[in-house]
């Protein structure tokens, strides 16, 4: 399975960082998270925390006295001893998005933009499957690969004080969900009245890196109404296991 030529170097004090090919694509995520489980299986009693992001790794350990030398030649034994492991299934999250223009504060400025009608905007935007990179910035903001290029545009270049919890932007070629309300430079084209980040839940967050995420248009009226759910803690969102 090992496929790529990685780079491992101390991190502070207790950290050592593994780094991928700087390129975005699914095939390295995958890479990573197969190293990330094997590490896991493998230091299971040693207490050891990881972190994932687009072509990263980073493995934290309890103990403050690490001799990297040897770590490193140790994650380096388990990298080359990995199996070759086929995705056979995924989560996929089904998101309720209300793309009204009293959500969607940017989607006239992105149409004239790009040049491009309103609806078609929101067409290109539920037609992709994203894919869920890693989790971060905020809690529960996802980072999500998979956008259409015909949606690609640059951040605001002054970001907003205030973004809405549940605001659906794009960044460049990225898109994302605002999990609080938060300052943001994203072009805001929509919102999603449901929870990303519960500490009350025994899973705060319910997506994981690998895991795929929909969009699917509600009206004004169907927002206030899951919002409604939402709040009184019954909503649940729309879920299915897809096998490749």
């Amino acid at each position: 399975m090992p496929k790529y030529q990685l780079t491992y170097k101390p991190y502070g004090e207790r950290a050592i960082l593994i780094e991928w090919p700087s390129i975005i694509s699914e095939a390295i995520l995958y890479d990573i998270l197969a190293f990330k489980k094997a590490i896991l299986k493998d230091k299971q009693e040693e207490g050891v925390e990881l972190n994932s992001a687009y072509r990263s790794l980073i493995v934290i350990f309890k103990d403050t006295s690490i001799d990297f030398k040897k770590q490193i030649h140790y994650f380096k034994n388990i990298y080359t001893s990995l199996k070759k492991e086929h995705r056979q299934h995924y989560k996929l999250w089904k998101i309720p998005v209300c793309y009204h223009p009293d959500f969607g504060i940017d989607l006239e400025c992105l149409s004239q933009e790009k040049k491009i009608s309103i609806e078609s905007i929101i067409e290109a935007h539920t037609k992709g499957l994203y894919t869920v990179y890693f989790i971060g910035f905020l809690p529960g903001f996802l980072y999500l690969g998979g956008l259409d290029e015909l949606l690609w545009i640059p951040r605001k270049g002054t970001p907003r004080l205030t973004i809405e919890k549940g605001s659906v932007g794009i960044g460049g070629n990225q898109t994302g969900i605002y999990p609080k309300e938060s300052p943001g430079g994203w072009n805001i084209i929509g919102n999603a009245p449901i929870d990303f980040f519960n500490i009350q839940n025994d899973i705060p967050c319910f997506a994981s890196p690998g895991d795929k995420i929909q969009c699917i248009p509600i009206s004004k009226k169907e927002h206030q109404d899951v919002k409604i759910l939402v709040e009184a803690g019954v909503y649940q969102i729309e879920s299915e296991v897809i096998h490749d």
